[in-house]
């Protein structure tokens, strides 16, 4: 039997919303209270990062750093830097899951490697296809093959 009613949609559609909820709570608390900590190869230093990967301490073990060479102490601290915020991405992207955005890399989003212009333009352009197919915006109905702006 059909369902005129659309409650059946309706009902998945909460359902969806609800476990959405609770995923993006989970992900405001992991924000504030997940901390990640990483050592530099050799040892001679640490650092700590916040839920969303910056940096909140870095300390330096012992005095080894002292006799590193500055160009080496840097990498050293740009590696682990690197290192650290990779982690901390990589545990908000197990969190979020795959399906939270689908076709969006989330990591790569949050360290910056894919531009988001072209992650809004990918999940607006869908939306603004949809509503030119209507008559709406001020254009007329697209006709059959044609695209939004074309």
């Amino acid at each position: 039997m059909a369902d005129w009613t659309g409650q059946g949609e309706l009902d998945a559609a909460m359902s969806l919303l609800e476990k959405e909820q609770r995923r993006l709570k989970e992900l405001s608390r992991m924000w504030q209270e997940e901390r990640t900590t990483v050592h530099a190869k050799d040892r001679s230093l640490s650092m700590t990062f916040d839920g969303r990967g910056e940096l909140v301490d870095m300390a330096f073990n012992g005095s080894k750093y002292r006799t590193i060479a500055p160009a080496e102490l840097a990498h050293l601290i740009v590696e682990t830097l690197r290192q650290g915020r990779a982690q901390s991405v990589e545990k908000m992207s197990r969190l979020m899951g795959s399906d939270a955005l689908p076709g969006v890399d989330i990591a790569g989003l949050a360290t910056g490697k894919v531009d988001v212009n072209e992650v809004l333009e990918s999940l607006v352009a869908p939306m603004l296809n949809g509503v030119a197919d209507d008559g709406v915006l001020g254009k007329p109905a697209r006709r059959t093959g044609e695209t939004y702006g074309g």
